[in-house]
């Protein structure tokens, strides 16, 4: 029975995705994002890209669900009426790419996933924040939705625009949290129903991504409950400097190719 959600895995390297999704939900719960982010930057350095990505899906959606709820369903609408825009081009995007996940040959998808992890967290480390006029807000938000889209359907990961829009425009925490909590939640949909097409999601990675869940959710409390705690700006350092790291990993074999 446990080999189903073993996903074709061998027991030890399902061990080692179930400590990295863990890892990856006390991240999302304490600073709320990177959950996607750690898992796809790291699950690709042990198995195929492709199953990483399907891995990712569920703790997505239920993670960000979730997270979504917890602000209250008035603030989640609020903000997904406020932010539509990016919404539905991130939508746009993920229908189109996604089917291009499926094909794209290993090397190329470390490329695409490291190239994307290592501009994210660079950003984010140096301090980064476009100064962004109230004027162009509107069909910026439309470029960002896509730009995200479009990377999110092969990668998994479509927040990083976002969050470098919502710094930019100096929005409070707790509102950019349940923001990107929203826009994750929709589109973590939108993926799991273009990958049950394309294949990507299927008798064996459906349950693989099903048997995440338990560590990703587990992760995800355990962030709550150390949010207070600790010191949120060095521990998202230090959550960025991992992720160089594992960018940098993924980099390194899709130039080895």
């Amino acid at each position: 029975m446990m080999e189903i959600f073993l996903g074709g895995l061998s027991p030890s390297v399902f061990a080692m995705a179930f400590g990295v999704t863990l890892m990856a939900g006390i991240v999302k719960g304490a600073i709320g994002f990177a959950l996607p982010l750690i898992m796809i930057a790291v699950l690709p350095s042990f198995m195929p890209a492709q199953t990483a990505l399907a891995a990712l899906i569920l703790p997505v959606v239920v993670a960000n669900a979730h997270q979504s709820v917890r602000f209250g369903f008035h603030d989640a609408w609020v903000s997904a009426k406020a932010y539509w825009r990016i919404i539905a081009l991130t939508l746009v995007g993920i229908a189109i790419s996604a089917p291009f996940a499926v094909v794209l040959p290993q090397y190329i998808m470390f490329l695409l996933l490291g190239s994307a992890v290592m501009i994210f967290s660079v950003l984010q480390l140096t301090g980064w924040k476009p100064d962004i006029p109230e004027h162009r807000r509107n069909p910026i938000q439309y470029a960002l939705g896509l730009i995200g889209g479009l990377y999110g359907g092969i990668s998994g990961v479509w927040g990083p625009p976002v969050i470098v829009y919502l710094l930019a425009t100096k929005t409070p925490k707790r509102e950019m949290v349940c923001i990107m909590s929203v826009i994750f939640t929709v589109g973590g949909v939108m993926l799991l129903a273009m990958h049950l097409q394309t294949g990507l999601l299927n008798a064996q990675t459906l349950p693989l991504s099903l048997a995440m869940l338990v560590p990703s959710t587990l992760g995800l409390f355990l962030g709550y409950m150390v949010q207070d705690r600790l010191d949120a700006e060095k521990f998202r350092r230090y959550a960025l400097i991992m992720l160089s790291i594992s960018a940098l990993n993924l980099l390194r074999r899709g130039f080895l190719g």
